[in-house]
């Protein structure tokens, strides 16, 4: 099932969906991603992805639910957020968590409405490249997913900035859309 962001409706149909259990593609505020609900969508998107299970997936969260599942988030990202930043931090429950607070609408909404986190992770198979134009996305995906939200053909090219807030100064793992030199450097 192919839905349009732009259509009304769609928001209702996807959160249903994420909120019992289904695996969506949806348009991000990078590029599109698989995506489903923290907590019980994490073993679907590894049999889809072939992924090894010690590889977490990042989650898209609101700032509320960030702040509820990390033992601390420093000013300067939560100054940061939202934007295509994603943060290395220290879970609650121990362990760390990759996390973004999108810089989009409709994932805002989505999260909100969902109510809880979403895991989100490239559309591609474990160790190729990222699927960046949605009909190649659909071609090798929409059978595998129980739907696909339509954004721009071509959502966007580039991932999210990842930088591990555990240590300081802070580490650069992935340079993507956010320029985080500031935040490495101190600066923010």
């Amino acid at each position: 099932m192919i839905l349009n962001k732009k259509n009304p409706e769609t928001l209702e149909t996807i959160s249903a969906i994420i909120r019992e259990g289904g695996v969506a593609i949806l348009p991000c505020d990078t590029i599109y991603g698989l995506c489903a609900a923290y907590g019980i969508g994490e073993k679907p998107l590894m049999e889809i992805k072939g992924r090894d299970r010690n590889k977490a997936f990042l989650v898209l969260a609101t700032l509320e639910q960030a702040v509820s599942m990390c033992t601390e988030i420093p000013e300067d990202i939560l100054s940061a957020w939202p934007a295509a930043l994603t943060v290395i931090l220290n879970r609650k429950e121990g362990g760390t968590i990759a996390i973004r607070v999108p810089n989009d609408p409709f994932l805002q909404k989505l999260l909100n409405d969902v109510g809880c986190p979403i895991y989100s992770t490239s559309v591609n198979m474990a160790g190729e490249s990222s699927l960046t134009n949605l009909t190649a996305i659909c071609k090798r995906f929409e059978a595998l997913v129980d739907v696909v939200v339509r954004g721009d053909e071509t959502q966007g090219k580039v991932p999210s900035t990842l930088i591990d807030a555990t240590v300081k100064p802070y580490r650069l793992v992935r340079q993507g859309l956010y320029d985080a030199s500031a935040l490495i450097k101190g600066l923010r």
